[in-house]
């Protein structure tokens, strides 16, 4: 097909469905994909010359900020539109990415056919968006469990200790009852313990390991983009309470957007 949008996504195909693969080639888009390397994206971009370019805002070697920076104009003969997508909302982190260049910034997870009429509008007009549309992006079929299983990941929760399915299931409550983290050791963690046939003590021992965890290994722009200069300095870490509602008043915010 003539005129077709040549796009490169910073992301394995193995990421997207055939189904949303297909969307894009209906809408006239035609995809390829590259490891998630800010040195690969950039060579990529030189020698396939896109006309769009969507960015993970955080890749090994060069996240997508150093990519923008690092772009050098000569070696394209027009400039690709820049799109960052990110899996949290910081606006920081927006403002530097459109001062870099980037011409729209997307939350994941995104609705691929919103996406794609997006492409298409931004890629035609050349506009630049800096807020995020919840609305009409945000892939509002992914389940919670689905959601939160995300934000852990991206966090840096090992998925193979306790505290990680403690965790999970604890968001998921707070989402749907959020009275209950008022209630965390009568309520909660009681609750988690009988999904899984422990103690609370266990419940809550296992949380905070899990905190500790991500926050020894975790990515530090990650998790102040999630918690800020909402937890005490001195402590270095949320307790599990300030961790569990920050997500799941997070994720509440989101689906209100949405809604």
């Amino acid at each position: 097909m003539e005129n077709q949008i040549k796009l490169l996504v910073s992301e394995e195909c193995t990421a997207f469905t055939a189904e949303e693969i297909g969307t894009f080639g209906s809408n006239g888009i035609d995809v390829s994909f590259c490891a998630k390397d800010g040195c690969v994206v950039l060579e990529e971009i030189y020698s396939q010359k896109p006309d769009v370019v969507i960015l993970d805002m955080f890749m090994t070697r060069m996240d997508a900020v150093s990519v923008l920076k690092a772009f050098d104009k000569s070696r394209c003969e027009v400039k690709p539109v820049f799109i960052v997508a990110s899996s949290f909302d910081s606006d920081v982190l927006q403002k530097e990415i459109v001062n870099c260049g980037a011409s729209y910034f997307v939350l994941k997870p995104y609705n691929v056919s919103s996406l794609a009429i997006s492409i298409i509008e931004f890629y035609k007009t050349g506009r630049s968006r800096i807020r995020p549309l919840f609305s009409d992006i945000v892939d509002s079929s992914a389940s919670m469990e689905v959601k939160v299983t995300r934000i852990l990941h991206q966090i840096g929760v090992p998925a193979h200790i306790k505290g990680y399915h403690y965790l999970r299931d604890s968001i998921i409550m707070c989402v749907d009852t959020p009275e209950i983290i008022n209630a965390v050791t009568k309520r909660l963690y009681p609750a988690v313990a009988k999904n899984y046939d422990t103690t609370s003590s266990r419940v809550e021992r296992a949380i905070r390991h899990a905190i500790e965890v991500a926050w020894d290994r975790g990515d530090v722009d990650i998790l102040n983009s999630y918690f800020g200069y909402t937890i005490n300095t001195g402590r270095g870490k949320p307790t599990n309470s300030e961790f569990i509602a920050m997500i799941s008043d997070k994720l509440r915010l989101q689906i209100q957007n949405v809604s």
